[in-house]
C-alpha cells in the first residue's frame, strides 16, 4: 500500500520551483512527486537527473486539457508556475493566460479530480504596490498594485480564484527572491531608497516543503514570506555590494536613471509569523553576499573591472526612466517620477 503523500509541483524549472523539487526529491521516501511544466529541451535536460524518481507531465497550464492530466489523485499542490517580470509586463496577455487563467484551470481540475488536495500558492509582495513612504508591510494592508505592474494584477486575480475555491488553501506572498538573479531593465524600475528584504530560493523552497507536514497551521491563511530582519537593506546598499562583488565599481549612473516611485518591496513587519510556524530560514544577507562572491573568480572580477565603463553604458541604455526623462514621455514620466511642485 502506497502511504506516500502525493505532491504536485507546478513551475519546477524556475528558480524557486527547482529548489522545491530538489528538496522534495531528497525526501522522496515520503513524497510521490509529480511536476508539471512547459516542454522544451532545456527543461527536459534539467529534469533528467530526477526522471527515474518523479512523474513528469509536460504541457501548457493555460490549456485546460493539459493541466487536467496532472490533477488526478493529489494530496498536496504547490503552485509556483508563473510568467514573471519583465516578460509579464511586456506581454500582459501572456501573463494573464498563464498566471490567472492557468491558476483557474488548475484549481477547477483539482476540485474535480482531487477535491481533498491542499493548495499552496506562491503570490508576491508586488500586490502591496509602492511602499517607499511606509515600508513596514502587514498581510492585512491594502492591495494597491503599482501603476503599470501587470504581474501584480495577475497575482491578485489568482489569489481571488484560490480563496473563492472549494479547496483547502494557503497563500505565501514572496518577498524579493535573490539567487540566480539576472540583470534586466527592471533594475532601473526600483527607486534606490527602497527598503527591501530578500529571501534565498533555498529558504523560500523550505517554507513550501515544510508546509506539507504542517498544513493545519497555515490552512485558510495568507502569509508574508521573507528572510527576516537579517535579510534587510536598502536597494542602493544591495546594488552597491553586488557591484563591488562583480567588479562594477560604484552605482554611478546618470541622474534619473532610476525610477522615483511606482515599484514595490519593503520590510515584512509580520514575516516572523510564517517562520514561527514552519522554521524555514537558514540564510541571511551576509550569507547571500558570501555565496555570490564565491561564484565570481578573480579573473572574472578583473575582466569586469576593466570593462565596467562599457558594461554600464550598455546597462543604462535599458533604463526606461532615463529614456522617458530625455524624451519627455508624459505617461512614463507620471509612472516613474514624483511630480515636482510648481514654485
Amino acid at each position: 500500500m502506497n502511504t506516500k503523500v502525493r505532491v504536485l509541483l507546478t513551475g519546477a524549472s524556475g528558480t524557486v520551483g527547482y529548489e522545491i523539487l530538489k528538496q522534495l526529491h531528497h525526501l522522496r521516501d515520503k513524497y510521490e512527486i509529480t511536476v508539471f511544466d512547459i516542454y522544451n529541451s532545456k527543461i527536459r535536460k534539467k529534469f533528467s537527473k530526477f526522471s527515474e524518481d518523479i512523474n513528469i507531465v509536460y504541457g501548457d497550464i493555460a490549456k485546460n486539457e493539459d493541466i487536467a492530466k496532472a490533477c488526478h489523485d493529489k494530496d498536496f499542490v504547490i503552485h509556483i508556475a508563473a510568467i514573471i517580470p519583465p516578460l509579464a509586463d511586456e506581454e500582459p496577455d501572456l501573463a494573464h493566460n498563464v498566471n490567472t487563467v492557468g491558476t483557474e484551470n488548475l484549481v477547477r481540475n483539482l476540485e474535480k479530480y482531487s477535491p481533498h488536495a491542499f493548495f499552496v500558492y506562491s503570490s508576491s509582495i508586488s500586490v502591496y504596490g509602492d511602499r517607499l513612504k511606509d515600508p513596514h508591510i502587514y498581510v492585512n494592508d491594502p492591495i494597491l498594485p503599482s501603476l503599470g505592474d501587470e504581474y501584480a494584477k495577475t497575482k491578485i486575480a489568482a489569489e481571488e480564484i484560490i480563496t473563492g475555491s472549494k479547496l483547502e488553501w494557503s497563500i505565501f506572498r514572496l518577498t524579493a527572491i535573490m539567487g540566480g538573479h539576472k540583470i534586466s531593465k527592471l533594475m532601473f524600475h526600483m527607486p534606490l531608497p527602497t527598503s527591501m528584504e530578500i529571501c534565498t530560493p533555498a529558504d523560500t523552497a523550505r517554507a513550501f516543503v515544510h508546509a506539507i507536514s504542517h498544513k493545519e497551521k497555515v490552512s485558510g491563511k495568507v502569509f508574508n514570506l521573507g528572510g527576516g530582519e537579517n535579510c534587510r537593506c536598502t536597494y542602493h546598499e544591495f546594488l552597491a555590494r553586488s557591484f563591488k562583488i562583480f567588479g562594477l565599481g560604484e552605482v554611478d549612473f546618470p541622474e534619473k536613471s532610476f525610477a522615483e516611485q511606482n515599484f514595490h518591496c519593503g520590510y515584512y513587519a509580520d514575516g516572523d509569523d510564517l517562520e514561527n510556524l514552519l522554521k524555514f530560514r537558514r540564510d541571511c544577507l551576509e550569507a547571500y553576499f558570501k555565496k555570490e562572491a564565491a561564484k565570481v573568480s578573480g579573473i572574472q572580477r578583473t575582466a569586469t573591472m576593466c570593462l565596467k565603463g562599457f558594461i554600464k553604458k550598455r546597462l543604462v541604455k535599458q533604463s526606461e526612466p532615463l529614456t522617458a526623462f530625455h524624451k519627455g514621455h508624459a505617461e512614463m514620466l507620471e509612472r516613474f517620477f514624483v511630480k515636482q511642485p510648481v514654485r
